[in-house]
C-alpha cells in the first residue's frame, strides 16, 4: 500500500509539473526564448553555476553542523559526496528514493540515531533555507520602488525580525538540542542564499539583462520558496509559473523571465547530475578521527 501511494503521489506531481509547463508555453512565445538562451554569455554562465556549486557545498556544511549534533561525525568532504547524491535523488529519481530521504535511511542504517531526530534535522535544514529566502525576499520587497508595494514597506521590515524569533523560539521548544548552533546554521543559511543570488544575478549579466535586476532577483527568491512545496517535480513548472506571472506583475518582460527560469534550472540539473556517480559508486561516510563505514553497505 505504501508503494502504491508513492506511485501515486509521484504520478500526480508528474502531472501537475506536466499541466503547468504546458500552460506556461501556451503563454510565451517558445522561439523567442530559444533566441534568449541561444544568445546567452557561456562566460557569465560558467560564473552563475560556480556561484550555484558554492551555495551547495556551504548548504552541505549547514547539513553537517545538525549531523553533529547528533553525534554523526561526518567529514564536510563525505557529506558533500552524500549530498550530491541526494540532489541527484531528488531532481532525477523522483518516484523512487528522495535525496532527504536517503540520507536519513543511510544514516540511520549506519549510525546509532533516532529516527524522529534525524527526521527533525532534515527538516530543520529545510527550513532555515526557507527563513533566509523569507528574509531576503521581504528585504528586496521593503526598498523595491514598485508602486503596488507603497503602504506594504514597513510589513516586509517588521517580518524579518519577527520571522527570526519565531524561528529561533520553534527551535528552543521543540528542538533544544541543536539549539547551540542556530546563529551559526543561520549565517550559513544566508550564504547559502545570497550565493544563489549571485548565481541568478550572473545568469542576468549573462542575458545582458541590466534593468530592473532586483525584480528578477525578487522573482527568483518567492519562486525558490514555492518550489519547496511538494507539488510538482523537483518543483519543475512551479518556479516557470512563478516567474511568468512575478513579471507580469512587477511589469517585466515574461519571456526574459522564464528564459532566466529555465538557465537556472539546466544549472541545477548539471549539478545534481554530478550525483549520478556516487549512484553507481559506494561512498566511505568518513568520519573525523575514525573507522570509514560504506553508505551502500
Amino acid at each position: 500500500m505504501a508503494k502504491l501511494n508513492k506511485k501515486v503521489t509521484t504520478g500526480l506531481k508528474v502531472l501537475i509539473s506536466a499541466v503547468l509547463i504546458y500552460f506556461i508555453f501556451t503563454k510565451i512565445n517558445v522561439s523567442e526564448i530559444k533566441d534568449i538562451l541561444m544568445k546567452s554569455n557561456p562566460l557569465y554562465l560558467i560564473l552563475a553555476a560556480i556561484f550555484f556549486i558554492l551555495s551547495k557545498f556551504i548548504g552541505a556544511i549547514r547539513l553537517n553542523l545538525y549531523f553533529h549534533r547528533l553525534n554523526i561525525m561526518l567529514t564536510n568532504t563525505s557529506n558533500f559526496k552524500l549530498y550530491l547524491l541526494g540532489m541527484f535523488y531528488n531532481l532525477f529519481l523522483p518516484g523512487g528514493i528522495g535525496g532527504d530521504a536517503y540520507k536519513g535511511y543511510i544514516l540511520k542504517k549506519t549510525f546509532d540515531v533516532k529516527t524522529k531526530r534525524m527526521v527533525s534535522v532534515l527538516v530543520l535544514d529545510r527550513l532555515g533555507g526557507l527563513l533566509l529566502l523569507f528574509i531576503y525576499a521581504c528585504g528586496l520587497l521593503a526598498f523595491h520602488t514598485a508602486e503596488i508595494l507603497d503602504g506594504y514597506r514597513w510589513i516586509f521590515l517588521s517580518a524579518i525580525p519577527i520571522s527570526v524569533i519565531v524561528f529561533w523560539l520553534l527551535n528552543k521548544r521543540f528542538f533544544n538540542y541543536v539549539l547551540p548552533i542556530f546563529w551559526k546554521t543561520t549565517a550559513l543559511s544566508a550564504l547559502v542564499q545570497l550565493a544563489q543570488l549571485i548565481c541568478i544575478w550572473f545568469i542576468l549579466i549573462a542575458l545582458n539583462i541590466e534593468m530592473n535586476q532586483i525584480s528578477y532577483l525578487i522573482i527568483f527568491l518567492i519562486s525558490s520558496i514555492v518550489a519547496v512545496v511538494p507539488l510538482t517535480l523537483g518543483g519543475i513548472g512551479s518556479r516557470e509559473v512563478t516567474f511568468f506571472y512575478g513579471a507580469k506583475l512587477l511589469g517585466l518582460d515574461q519571456n526574459i523571465s522564464v528564459g532566466v527560469s529555465v538557465l537556472f534550472f539546466l544549472i541545477t540539473a548539471i549539478v545534481s547530475f554530478i550525483g549520478v556517480w556516487y549512484h553507481f559508486k559506494k561512498i566511505k561516510l568518513e568520519l573525523a578521527h575514525t573507522s570509514k563505514h560504506s553508505a551502500n553497505e
